[in-house]
């Protein structure tokens, strides 16, 4: 007895199978893994914005601070404007942060942070109408004042603790996110367990065909190797791309804030000029009018003594020169007037120095005397050099040497005089607070200034403090941009960096700088007298 035979599944049929089963169990899958690539997607988006936000947040306020304590220390109201102009921008990035991410800012630290930024725009808004009523030195207080940093530390420290809650929310998301995956990455293993049998059974049709298709496989592999190496290139290529991108924009950002940099000492400049041709009209009209003055009132002095000689008397007279004692008042008239002229003579020579201190927007090359633009920015600093508190006066050594004219750019040589001596007094200063601390009074804060000149056609021009010198680590990178050794807000590290570019590339000169720990810092420049030098 025969059974009958069963029919046979043919080969197309049983990849079909497996193909339809394929696609049965992975459509699942294929839908998990694309809900959490949209999930993901929308992680990523959701948080560059908030990134982006956040960066604007943080920039605006800044900027608002600076415009705020630039308006108190220059007097200048377009700093005021600059304030206005940033601050609805600075509240628009905070509504569209409060849209991405609402629960962020619902938190009980909210109410502190909105409290201390109110009580910051206040103060800020307060030292706008101190400046406007002339009391700059008030509103520079007020923005240095020490509820003004508590609030900013409060306003900081809680944007910072808002932006870690914002980061942490993400990292929640980023968890459910991975437990969808790896439910996908579960589903995917069960499916594989299933699917394996069959396609194993679909291999084993398809062996017969590898044969023929192995020189197509050949042939594919030799393309791929060349579409890598294609790709390979182009991926160097746009890497270099990006390289050359980067420090463009870096470059860009350097020349940003090195004219924003010129830009202050322009504005210096225009104010000091302001002030010197507005004190130079009322003191022309005093020095000019006391040599008539001092004429006439000898004149008087004469005609009193012609009537005495005269034999001119009565009592009333008498009685009152007698009360304003007229003997020493015609002794002490004299002196008034040379006291007069010295104080008035002085303060022509303060207006001439701060005239020539001004000269920071001369574009063209002149031949100027370097001593008068040292001497015009120690007028500058001199608030800074005395004593006050506890500090001792700064004493200034100038052992000038006969220096010829140099052609340069004024200007610009006074502001890289400006920046040395400026960081030559923070850091006598700095010493001075380390020795007050230690209880050691005996010391003496000096910058020594000399100048010479070298082989006829260069000069050299030395400032040297004895404050607690560099460390060769420091001294490496003294000239780089934004470099810089000072506490945060204190200094943008872009002081030296300029001087150098202004000494080498502008003058076609050298600036060195030598210090050795506890010993003092030295910098050392060497001009060209001619605009076309000689090698050094």
């Amino acid at each position: 007895m025969h059974l009958p035979n069963k029919s046979k599944l043919g080969a197309s049929q049983v990849i079909a199978i497996t193909v339809v089963l394929t696609i049965l169990l992975f459509m699942p899958q294929i839908w998990l893994n694309w809900q959490a690539y949209g999930n993901f997607n929308n992680i990523i988006n959701h948080e560059f914005q908030l990134q982006i936000l956040s960066d604007k947040i943080t920039y605006f306020d800044e900027v608002l601070t600076m415009s705020a304590r630039m308006n108190a220390a220059t007097g200048n109201s377009d700093w005021e404007k600059r304030y206005r102009q940033f601050e609805p921008q600075l509240e628009a990035a905070i509504k569209e942060s409060i849209k991405l991410a609402p629960a962020a800012y619902q938190s009980k630290d909210t109410k502190k942070i909105d409290a201390a930024n109110q009580i910051l725009v206040a103060l800020e808004y307060q030292s706008f109408d101190l400046v406007k009523n002339n009391q700059r030195d008030a509103a520079q207080i007020l923005l240095s004042s020490q509820n003004y940093e508590l609030q900013k530390q409060i306003y900081a420290d809680g944007v910072a603790k808002r932006n870690h809650n914002i980061l942490l929310a993400l990292q929640d998301k980023l968890s459910e996110y991975r437990q969808r995956v790896l439910w996908a990455f579960l589903i995917s293993i069960i499916s594989l367990i299933i699917l394996i049998p069959a396609w194993f059974l679909v291999l084993t049709l398809l062996q017969k065909y590898l044969t023929a298709q192995k020189i197509s496989q050949i042939a594919l592999a030799e393309a791929n190797s060349t579409l890598e190496k294609q790709v390979a290139t182009r991926t160097e290529r746009l890497n270099q791309k990006n390289i050359q991108l980067q420090q463009t924009l870096q470059e860009l950002q350097n020349a940003q804030v090195q004219l924003i940099q010129s830009e202050k000492m322009s504005s210096l400049g225009q104010l000091v000029a302001g002030i010197a041709h507005e004190i130079n009209n009322p003191v022309n009209f005093i020095y000019g009018n006391l040599m008539h003055f001092k004429e006439y009132t000898q004149q008087l002095l004469n005609l009193i003594n012609l009537y005495q000689q005269a034999g001119f008397y009565h009592p009333r007279i008498a009685n009152f020169m007698d009360e304003i004692d007229f003997n020493f008042v015609i002794d002490d008239i004299p002196k008034l007037l040379a006291s007069m002229e010295i104080g008035a003579e002085r303060i022509r020579e303060i207006v001439l120095t701060l005239r020539n201190f001004s000269r920071l927007d001369e574009a063209e090359m002149k031949a100027v005397n370097i001593h008068e633009g040292i001497n015009s920015t120690l007028l500058i600093l001199q608030h800074n050099l005395k004593g006050s508190n506890n500090y001792q006066e700064i004493q200034i050594f100038k052992d000038y040497g006969n220096l010829p004219l140099v052609e340069c750019y004024a200007g610009k040589l006074n502001q890289v005089f400006m920046n040395i001596l400026s960081n030559a007094i923070d850091a006598l200063r700095q010493k001075e607070i380390e020795y007050l601390k230690s209880g050691n009074k005996n010391y003496k804060n000096l910058i020594t200034i000399h100048t010479k000149v070298k082989n006829k056609d260069y000069v050299i021009i030395s400032i040297k403090d004895n404050a607690s010198g560099i460390t060769e680590k420091v001294k490496s990178r003294i000239f780089d941009p934004f470099f810089t050794t000072k506490p945060v807000g204190k200094g943008t590290g872009l002081g030296l960096s300029i001087s150098y570019q202004i000494i080498v590339d502008k003058h076609k000169g050298m600036i060195q700088v030598n210090s050795n720990l506890g010993e003092g810092t030295e910098f050392v420049i060497t001009l060209p007298v001619k605009a076309n030098p000689l090698k050094i």
